[in-house]
């Protein structure tokens, strides 16, 4: 298969315009757990252009039950295990990696992305990207992630959009604390609001 290959088959499914605006766009997907690791497929399998993927930890087995990794990549950084998946999946769409702990000092990382996945499983992460994209970078778009939770409804989870650029996927209720734990499928439904939403800003569709 050839670029040009993949770009046709692209542009049949999604017509030509939007998939050169899929194609122009670079993303960050900060965090490669439940989230940042089904937000990367999506959008690899979408066609964007430049996936920059940040992330400090390796897949260790207790990740296996909700996370797109495999057996053989126990062990590895997550940025080069899901850098391998991607290039399975999409091998024309530009993978950046960083395998860092994000933080204040050094959130110039994502300065080149115009929009900004947050996937974090840290309530202060999440806060601290937000917060730093929004002071910092007002012109980026940030997509967010709040309750995922336990094993309720799946209709809970939502998109909504806080202000002009910042968007926040889940129940905004359910916490890991109060259900015990996360299952695959209701993290996978909120990873997949995030994608949808990225697809959407890019597409010049927007939350009301």
């Amino acid at each position: 298969m050839t670029k040009s290959d993949w770009l046709a088959a692209l542009e049949i499914r999604h017509g030509k315009a939007l998939q050169e605006r899929f194609s122009a766009v670079s993303v960050a997907v900060c965090g490669l757990g439940g989230l940042g690791s089904n937000v990367a497929i999506s959008l690899a399998r979408a066609g964007i252009g430049r996936l920059h993927l940040i992330d400090f930890d390796r897949v260790d087995i207790s990740n296996l039950h909700r996370q797109q990794y495999g057996v053989s990549q126990l062990g590895m950084y997550k940025t080069e295990a899901m850098r391998q998946i991607l290039y399975e999946i999409n091998p024309y769409c530009k993978v950046v990696t960083d395998t860092v702990r994000l933080n204040e000092e050094n959130l110039s990382l994502i300065a080149e992305c115009g929009i900004v996945c947050e996937c974090f499983d840290n309530a202060e992460c999440k806060a601290m990207l937000v917060n730093g994209v929004t002071e910092r970078y007002p012109e980026k778009h940030i997509v967010a992630a709040s309750g995922m939770s336990g094993l309720h409804t799946g209709n809970t989870i939502q998109t909504k959009r806080l202000g002009r650029r910042l968007y926040i996927c889940g129940d905004g209720m359910s916490d890991v604390s109060d259900d015990g734990t996360l299952f695959a499928p209701r993290v996978m439904l909120c990873a997949a609001h995030q994608a949808n939403t990225v697809l959407r800003i890019i597409a010049g569709e927007f939350e009301v």
